[in-house]
């Protein structure tokens, strides 16, 4: 990151105070996406759809579509109405694994009850040789970030020797998560080619979001893909941004609205995404 320091006239500061009072967004984040749009270049701002915490209830109805999220961001993981199956955006393109783990590439009119997306503009490129495992990754990541207290985006590109993951089984609303992931649909893969697509997120917002690492895949070839369990690779390559900016979309669906999300459900979560 860079920083920018300037002299600004009277009238300017007023109004970048007065838009700063208005939206509650820091000033940097103003000046930022001021300047993304004078010189049209993406601003990275990671965008979510409802929380992790709805999901754990069981509501599974959207109203936010895949044309809307492009909107937001070109990269990025989630699912789809009904819980059914794993979403991996990458390059722009949306992706649906289903309980089959073939791939899918799905229109903007389809909805999502949760999603988490951002523009992907690497900062800190990584090789990464003979990783063992998915620990063996996380850890490498680990050093790679600044801070345990923003998001970061993460891309990891390569060859793979082995990737098991995993796909829910579309469900009836009321399901909890727990539940409905106790019945998934588990896949190995050998020897092929992909990327990882994902985020690792801060705990302090384990209420939301998946704290920690969350990782979906797809094969190069777009055939099959879903949410990752475990990898082993002899070499990979890394890429990760840092995401100071967060914003989150809540349902308006009477399901949410009457929700009672008091109960902490971080333990279910985990046990459903590990």
């Amino acid at each position: 990151m860079h920083s920018l320091h300037c002299k600004l006239s009277n009238s300017l500061w007023q109004a970048l105070e007065a838009k700063h009072h208005a939206t509650g967004d820091s000033l940097n984040h103003i000046v930022a996406q001021a300047l993304s749009d004078y010189l049209q270049v993406e601003h990275s701002t990671l965008f979510q759809v409802s929380t992790t915490g709805a999901l754990v209830e069981g509501l599974y109805q959207g109203e936010v579509s895949i044309g809307d999220l492009k909107q937001h961001g070109d990269f990025g993981l989630g699912t789809f109405n009904n819980l059914d199956g794993e979403m991996v955006a990458l390059e722009g393109k949306f992706y649906q694994a289903r309980a089959d783990s073939e791939l899918h590439e799905v229109g903007n009119d389809v909805l999502s009850p949760f999603a988490v997306v951002t523009h992907f503009v690497p900062e800190i490129k990584v090789e990464l040789t003979d990783c063992q495992n998915l620990e063996t990754l996380m850890v490498t990541i680990d050093r790679m970030r600044c801070s345990e207290n923003i998001f970061f985006a993460i891309r990891v590109d390569g060859e793979f020797d082995y990737v098991r993951t995993r796909v829910v089984c579309k469900q009836q609303e009321g399901v909890r998560l727990v539940d409905a992931t106790a019945t998934q649909a588990e896949f190995e893969f050998h020897n092929v080619t992909g990327t990882l697509v994902g985020f690792w997120t801060p705990e302090y917002v384990k209420s939301i979001n998946v704290p920690g690492y969350h990782l979906h895949f797809l094969t190069l070839d777009r055939r099959v893909g879903g949410h990752l369990l475990d990898c082993r690779a002899k070499r990979l390559r890394i890429q990760m941004q840092h995401e100071g900016n967060f914003r989150m979309s809540l349902p308006e669906t009477s399901g949410f609205l009457q929700a009672d999300f008091t109960i902490d459900t971080s333990a279910e979560l985990l046990k459903a995404e590990k």
